[in-house]
């Protein structure tokens, strides 16, 4: 086939995922973590391919039925798989980490998808490619890129990765994806409406995303640096952090007092540090972990399980443990 049928199909999607991850001041999703974001939507591709084929070939499932209905629900929750785990397992730290993700995902399905379609059509028209590059391919990442805003923004705001909270993403990915392909008969309009749609929406993420940031690198940053000092000096005592300790002398043996004070003492240095790196990335900076860094996660992994459940409920007043604070620990341990 020619070359340039092929860019046409390719080249949008890619140079759309690159001015993503270009317009991320932050930098927190590196490129091998985009590398495998688009790994997984091959690999959601292949598996979509032979499910449709199952489908219309051992099931009997109607081509009408399959492409306005089934095909998309099967791909986006295919396609959602990865990005439903990371934020479950709380390693995103921004929606617009999030949605870089999704659109690699959403991307990579596309790409494997208009290779096929180039080997079984071999239709030249540009004007085909034009329509599978700017309206197919982008219509793939963007429904992805839906599902991790919404259900990030759903998860943050209440705390928790409960299966339901992942629903309404999936269903409005599912809902764009169906809408688009009804739209086939009307290619003009299919092409664009991702176009002039995405965009926005994504401006508007990154606007909330580095909003976010800003703000909680700076509570956050000044309030680990305050407690550590204060704990470094012993004025911790005259806290209400130490007044808890105190507290819980009298419900927990003194060890398990103790190992609670190392647990916070850790996890603000190590929260500390995560958060330096982030700013220095913005300044940029490359600032590699200390050495040490993986031995105190351990350490903060074995405290854990050394207060056992109820400690850990206890010490849940000292120590923040929202989705976003277990992510940084996690980033750090990344790069450790």
């Amino acid at each position: 086939m020619q070359a340039l049928p092929l860019l046409l199909g390719f080249l949008p999607v890619l140079l759309f995922l690159a001015g993503l991850v270009l317009m991320d001041s932050f930098k927190l999703v590196s490129r091998q973590l985009v590398a495998r974001s688009l790994g997984a939507g091959c690999v959601s591709a292949a598996i979509a391919f032979c499910f449709n084929g199952w489908a219309l070939g051992v099931v009997g499932i109607q081509p009408g039925l399959l492409r306005g209905l089934v095909a998309p629900a099967v791909e986006e929750a295919l396609k959602a798989a990865l990005v439903i785990y990371l934020i479950g397992r709380a390693r995103v730290g921004f929606m617009v980490d999030a949605a870089i993700h999704g659109f690699a995902v959403g991307t990579g399905f596309a790409l494997v998808e208009n290779v096929y379609y180039a080997l079984a059509l071999r239709d030249l028209s540009p004007w085909l490619w034009v329509f599978r590059g700017l309206g197919t391919a982008v219509m793939h990442g963007s429904a992805t890129a839906l599902v991790a805003i919404v259900s990030k923004r759903l998860t943050d705001r209440a705390g928790s990765s409960a299966p339901i909270l992942f629903v309404p993403g999936l269903a409005l990915a599912i809902g764009s994806h169906a809408g688009f392909n009804a739209l086939a008969p009307f290619p003009l309009v299919a092409t664009f409406a991702p176009l002039l749609v995405m965009p926005l929406l994504l401006v508007l993420v990154f606007e909330l995303s580095e909003r976010a940031t800003r703000d909680w690198l700076g509570r956050g940053f000044d309030h680990d640096v305050e407690i550590l000092e204060l704990i470094e000096s012993g004025e911790i005592r005259r806290t209400p952090t130490g007044r808890y300790l105190e507290l819980l002398r009298g419900r927990f043996p003194g060890t398990v007092v103790a190992d609670l004070l190392c647990m916070l003492q850790i996890h603000l240095e190590l929260a500390a540090r995560a958060k330096g790196m982030i700013l220095a990335g913005k300044a940029g900076i490359e600032i590699r972990p200390a050495p040490d860094v993986r031995a105190k996660i351990n350490e903060l992994r074995f405290l854990q399980h050394a207060v056992g459940p109820t400690g850990r409920l206890a010490a849940r007043p000292l120590l923040q443990t929202s989705r976003r604070d277990l992510w940084q620990i996690y980033m750090l341990g990344r790069g450790a």
